[in-house]
């Protein structure tokens, strides 16, 4: 009886190392020393304090007295409300002031209906004709633009020229806030939609009535951007508006502080004229506070906004 063959012994006969982690914690997720945690907290602080000073500074430096201003120092210590009455007294910056949230105001709206309306047709590409067509026209514009002269022939052939609606009409629909807004929707639960139209629901009815309201989060960020794009916009303002008395904020400001132009037309005629740096400072805050008073109001929809098309299941 023959034994059964074996198997050829290895050649080297050794066991294989396994590695095996040595337990301890990556650098980046130990507990710092205290030392190192006193030079993070240092660094954030001076990181901080250069960032702010520039904004402290400027406001500061609107209510400086005239000697305050003369002096040159640092940081002003005395201070004054002379650039203020001088600006809001006369009527170029009141006006002005007017005018940007009379844009900001109803271009925001009607950006927000147009953006909004073609966001939630463009969300069902099977069931609307042509929608997949208009979808790859809106999304050329984010890569392709008319330019200039283009642009401005368009304003004028529509006669939109010397008109508060050519500060508007041209940029009432963002691409990139449309996409943006076309997406939240098409996350949105589709058994909702379902359920609504098993219930004889229009599409209107479940646009206003379930959608809109579930899209607070990122119609309020939406509102928000183009808020701060009609508010700050000044280019278009300068070329195609040729009256000066239908200037907005943002074209005052770069005239009377950017490009140096006499300070003189924006001051109240029957006061003493402050000196020119407290005006120029005063104007910049009247143009930059109206807008930055509304991010308090949206802030808490930014994370909720973001999060909500981030995470699914």
């Amino acid at each position: 009886m023959t034994a059964a063959p074996q198997a050829p012994a290895p050649l080297i006969d050794r066991a294989v190392p396994v590695y095996r982690p040595s337990g301890k914690r990556p650098v980046w997720m130990g507990t710092p020393s205290p030392g190192v945690q006193l030079l993070k907290a240092i660094t954030i602080a001076l990181i901080v304090l250069v960032m702010l000073y520039p904004f402290v500074y400027v406001i500061a430096m609107s209510f400086a007295s005239r000697e305050a201003a003369a002096s040159g120092g640092f940081f002003p210590t005395a201070f004054s409300l002379d650039a203020y009455r001088s600006i809001l007294g006369g009527d170029v910056v009141t006006r002005a002031m007017l005018v940007s949230i009379g844009i900001t105001t109803v271009g925001t709206t009607l950006s927000m209906i147009f953006t909004t309306t073609l966001a939630y047709g463009l969300m069902r590409t099977r069931d609307v004709p042509g929608a997949k067509t208009i979808l790859v026209l809106v999304l050329c514009t984010m890569l392709f633009g008319a330019g200039i002269i283009p642009n401005y022939l368009l304003v004028r052939s529509l006669g939109l020229l010397d008109s508060y609606w050519s500060l508007i009409v041209p940029g009432l629909i963002s691409a990139f806030n449309m996409v943006v807004v076309r997406n939240f929707f098409m996350g949105l639960p589709s058994e909702l939609f379902e359920s609504a139209r098993l219930d004889g629901a229009s599409d209107w009815r479940i646009f206003t009535r379930i959608v809109i309201p579930l899209s607070k989060a990122v119609l309020a960020v939406i509102a928000l951007f183009y808020a701060v794009g009609y508010w700050n916009s000044f280019f278009n303002a300068m070329i195609y508006l040729n009256d000066t008395s239908k200037w907005p904020i943002q074209v005052v400001l770069n005239q009377y502080v950017v490009q140096g132009s006499a300070l003189t037309s924006i001051q109240a005629p029957d006061q003493p004229p402050p000196p020119g740096q407290t005006l120029q400072m005063a104007v910049i805050v009247v143009a930059t506070i109206p807008i930055l008073l509304l991010y308090p109001f949206a802030q808490r929809y930014f994370t909720k906004g973001v999060l909500t098309g981030a995470i699914k299941g």
